[in-house]
């Protein structure tokens, strides 16, 4: 896994102990998106899981992610209960369902799906092959 993640520029990748249930995580970056913050709390959640072997279902991590992103961190732990956020997360995984994503990342490019983490070629030649043309 690390050897892969370095091909991307990425140092440091550890195993997380267990795979998180993400749910509450995901409602505070949707949250972070209403907020102007998703970039930075995504950022920010994708070094706590993977290089910092934090637990992003914890809520005292949730906080300080929120808190680090600029976000108001006892509105982003509502936010991660909310079930106006918890719908959204079940009308996107609805969405994902239904156009058939089997994994994460899952790009769509025209009628074709490329999914997992993929090298810029292989997105490229999707693209091409998508009618995109090179600049």
């Amino acid at each position: 896994m690390q050897q892969f993640a370095a091909r991307f520029g990425v140092e440091g990748m550890k195993r997380a102990k267990k795979t998180p249930n993400t749910r509450r995580a995901l409602a505070v970056a949707e949250y972070a998106r209403d907020m102007g913050k998703l970039d930075e709390f995504r950022s920010l959640a994708m070094d706590a899981h993977w290089q910092n072997d934090k637990d992003i279902e914890d809520s005292a991590v949730l906080s300080e992610l929120a808190k680090a992103s600029g976000l108001d961190p006892e509105k982003a732990l509502l936010a991660a209960d909310d079930p106006v956020y918890q719908k959204r997360i079940d009308d996107l995984r609805t969405e994902y369902k239904q156009v058939g994503v089997g994994g994460i990342p899952t790009f769509v490019i025209g009628t074709e799906k490329v999914e997992g983490c993929q090298p810029y070629e292989v997105l490229a030649a999707a693209a091409l092959r998508a009618g995109a043309r090179r600049r």
